[in-house]
C-alpha cells in the first residue's frame, strides 16, 4: 500500500460526480488546445496549495458538509484539479490567460488558509513558528541547490526555467516539513514509503543529532533534482507533454507540503 492512511473514497455520487468533472475538463481543454508553458507550470502553484487547504479543513471538520467528501484524500487532489483545469480553460479565452489562471487561485487558497487559520486562532491552537521557520530553510536550500545545479547543467535550468526550481522547492519542502513535523512536533507520518524513509534515518547513529527526518530530505530533494533533470529536454522538444510532467511532479511535492505547514499551523500534532 503505497496511500496514506486516513485516504478513504467518497460516497459514489461523488466519486462519479468528479470524474465526470475532470474528464470533460480534459476534453475541453484537448479540443481548445490550450498552451501548457512552463509559466503555466508557475501559475498552477497557488492551485496546489487550495487543494492543501481544502484537505485541512476537511481533516479539522471545518469543510461545508454537503462538500465534505470532494475534500478527503486522495479526493481533494481530483476536485482542485478539476476546479483550476476548469478556471484554465476559462482563463484562456482571455489575454494574459498564465496572469488570471494563477490570481484566482490565490484567492482560492485564501479563502480555506483565512478559514482555518480564523478558526485556529478562536480554538487557541495557531502556532505558526515551526512551519514559518520550515518555510525558510527549505527556501534557502532550494536556492543553494538550484544555483548549484544551473553552474553545472546550465541547459537544463535554461530550459525549464522558474518552474523546475519551483519543482525543486516543492520537494525539498516537503522533506524539511515531515522532518519537522516527526522530529520536532512529534507528528506521524501517514504515507508507508515515506515512514520507510524516516524508519531507515532513525535506525542511523545519526539519529541522536540529526534525528530521523533527514534521510527524507535528502532522498526527496536529488530525486527532485534529477526528475527535472530528465524533463528538460522534453520540455523543450514537447512542451505539452513536458510542462505536463512537470507540473504533476510539482503537484505531488508542493502539495503535501504546503499541507504540512498549514496543518502543524491550526491544529497541533495530529499526523502528517
Amino acid at each position: 500500500m503505497v496511500l496514506p492512511a486516513g485516504s478513504t473514497l467518497p460516497p459514489l455520487s461523488y466519486l462519479f460526480g468528479v470524474l465526470g468533472g475532470a474528464l470533460a475538463v480534459l476534453i475541453a481543454l484537448y479540443r481548445r488546445r490550450v498552451a501548457l508553458r512552463t509559466r503555466t507550470v508557475l501559475a498552477f502553484a497557488p492551485w496546489m496549495v487550495t487543494g492543501s487547504g481544502l484537505y485541512v479543513l476537511y481533516q479539522i471538520g471545518a469543510a461545508p458538509e454537503p462538500l465534505a467528501p470532494l475534500f478527503s484524500s486522495p479526493t481533494v487532489y481530483l476536485t482542485t484539479a478539476v476546479l483550476g483545469g476548469a478556471t484554465w480553460l476559462v482563463a484562456s479565452r482571455f489575454q494574459a490567460t498564465d496572469q488570471w489562471l494563477a490570481a484566482i487561485g490565490v484567492i482560492g487558497a485564501l479563502v480555506p488558509i483565512g478559514v482555518a487559520v480564523t478558526l485556529a486562532h478562536e480554538a487557541g491552537s495557531l502556532s505558526a513558528g515551526w512551519p514559518l521557520l520550515g518555510a525558510v530553510i527549505a527556501v534557502a536550500i532550494s536556492l543553494l541547490l538550484w544555483f548549484g545545479f544551473a553552474r553545472y547543467q546550465p541547459e537544463p535550468t535554461a530550459a525549464v526555467g522558474a518552474a523546475g526550481w519551483l519543482a525543486v522547492f516543492g520537494h525539498v519542502l516537503d522533506g524539511v516539513s515531515t522532518a519537522i513535523g516527526v522530529d520536532v512536533l512529534q507528528f506521524g507520518e501517514q504515507t508507508p514509503l515515506s515512514a520507510l524513509l524516516l524508519d531507515i534515518g532513525a535506525a542511523l547513529p545519526t539519529e541522536p543529532v540529526l534525528g530521523s527526518g533527514w534521510v527524507f530530505l535528502v532522498v526527496k530533494a536529488a530525486l527532485a533534482l534529477g526528475v527535472v533533470w530528465m524533463l528538460a529536454d522534453l520540455v523543450q522538444d514537447d512542451p505539452p507533454v513536458g510542462n505536463g510532467l512537470l507540473l504533476m511532479i510539482t503537484a505531488v511535492g508542493l502539495g503535501p507540503a504546503t499541507h504540512n505547514l498549514l496543518l502543524f499551523t491550526v491544529a497541533g500534532p495530529a499526523g502528517l
